[in-house]
């Protein structure tokens, strides 16, 4: 069964990082949660932590969602974060609940590349909205 609450959390936090307001991250995430970064092999644990890491965030992102799914108590948001300065990422948010609460995020960034022209006879290219 899947858990509108949990699709719900995810908007909310993500409409609040897009807006510049990061203490949305204190309602929606347990005090103890933690946010794994495997690119950098990192690992934030806890609130205090969290704060510190995102008042030192020199630029929030401009985040679009592509999508957000799920079921029980494992969430997947896909979205494009821009920095405003040319510098874009698809990333893919991995959210594990626990009493209606995000209790870990795990988050991968990569890097759009333009497609490789050997690959092009069996693939077909997203449109702008799709690949956002």
């Amino acid at each position: 069964m899947a858990h509108t609450g949990h699709r719900e959390t995810i908007e909310k936090l993500i409409a609040g990082l897009d807006g510049g307001d990061v203490s949305v991250m204190d309602e929606v995430f347990h005090d103890d949660a933690l946010m794994d970064w495997p690119q950098f092999s990192e690992r934030i644990r806890g609130a205090e932590n969290r704060r510190h890491v995102y008042a030192n965030i020199p630029t929030l992102p401009r985040i679009v969602t592509r999508r957000i799914f799920g079921e029980e108590d494992l969430w997947i948001a896909e979205a494009t974060l821009d920095y405003g300065d040319g510098a874009s990422f698809s990333a893919v948010l991995i959210f594990e609940f626990r009493d209606e609460k995000i209790a870990r995020e795990t988050a991968y960034w990569a890097t759009p590349a333009p497609p490789a022209e050997w690959r092009a006879a069996w693939v077909e290219p997203l449109a702008p909205a799709e690949a956002r």
